[in-house]
């Protein structure tokens, strides 16, 4: 059946699909908007439920579960920008665990709370192959967490995406070094104003170095 309906006076385009006995979206069906959006997938009494395609004008595009018109469950979300979201979604949110790819390579793996990194997560950034592996908190790195880069590691406390207080560096070799991230004032050179201004910087200070521990196989080369 192919018709094009109105809402309350206003045009909400085009709709090829199954109906219920009062004549709603209800089934299988493809809607066409009038902005140029398209929706495949199904209805129920009227509101996309279930599996469903939409695609959005925009280039945009998202394959999932609907929930009373909303995506709600698994979906995958295509960004205009080329980016995308693999994962859980609860009522129109990213919520639960999921999978951003990022327009420049980087990827995130892990929680998400009402749109926003939130819980366990792992980034990985992929110019670098640097990783932070840890906790988030509305989008950030907070409380315990690891960067992991090729030769070494950094494990400790974050805040504000910045290492901050207690943590270690541990090296591929067995070097480790503990120590604390503060912030300390320094006098930084503005050229706008052509004077010296203090300004708090992040410095790591050197607390503890434990006894290395050496591989006995390398020892005897």
């Amino acid at each position: 059946m192919s018709d094009v309906e109105s809402d309350e006076g206003r045009p909400t385009g085009r709709y090829e699909g199954d109906r219920n006995e009062r004549e709603e979206r209800h089934g299988f069906g493809k809607a066409f908007f009038p902005n140029g959006d398209i929706y495949e997938g199904h209805y129920q009494n009227g509101i996309r439920h279930g599996q469903g395609t939409y695609r959005f004008h925009n280039g945009a595009r998202y394959i999932g579960n609907y929930y009373q018109n909303l995506k709600h469950g698994q979906g995958i979300f295509y960004y205009p920008d080329g980016s995308k979201y693999e994962g859980s979604w609860l009522e129109d949110l990213k919520h639960g665990h999921g999978v951003y790819t990022y327009p420049n390579g980087d990827t995130y793996d892990g929680d998400w709370q009402r749109n926003l990194r939130h819980g366990q997560g792992i980034y990985h950034y992929k110019d670098t192959g640097v990783k932070y592996t840890g906790t988030w908190e509305s989008g950030n790195m907070e409380s315990t967490g690891e960067y992991i880069f090729s030769n070494y590691r950094y494990n400790g406390n974050f805040l504000n995406n910045k290492p901050q207080g207690v943590g270690s560096y541990v090296f591929d070799h067995g070097y480790e070094q503990h120590g604390e991230y503060q912030l300390k004032e320094q006098q930084i050179f503005e050229h706008e104003s052509n004077e010296l201004i203090t300004m708090p910087v992040l410095k790591w200070i050197p607390k503890h170095v434990p006894s290395t521990t050496l591989d006995p196989e390398k020892d005897s080369e």
